[in-house]
């Protein structure tokens, strides 16, 4: 079912972070409800919310990354692409901070 899949040690450290972001988020509002507030974001944003584009971001610099990572070796002179764990920190940091001050 899941062979067209990569499922290399990133991949799946990624999406488990996903889930245990989405059940950490679950008991959180189940314990505390949450309210509207505004951060650097344009909008009025709930947990939730910023939940979701901070996991959007974070699909994006993967993506971005995976996508790019061939032209990075070659325009830094390296012997193979960067490693992916590279964007896992990045992604996770955009992450943080979009919950944090978004």
């Amino acid at each position: 079912m899941f062979d067209w899949m990569v499922w290399t040690t990133p991949v799946a450290v990624f999406f488990s972070c996903i889930a245990m972001a989405l059940v950490g988020m679950t008991v959180w509002e189940i314990k505390s409800p949450t309210i509207k507030r505004r951060g650097f974001l344009p909008i009025a944003t709930t947990r939730g919310d910023r939940l979701f584009i901070g996991l959007l971001s974070a699909a994006y610099i993967n993506l971005a990354f995976v996508g790019l990572s061939s032209k990075f070796a070659s325009w830094f002179g390296l012997a193979e692409d960067p490693s992916i764990w590279i964007s896992f920190v990045i992604s996770m940091g955009a992450l943080a901070l979009v919950m944090k001050k978004g």
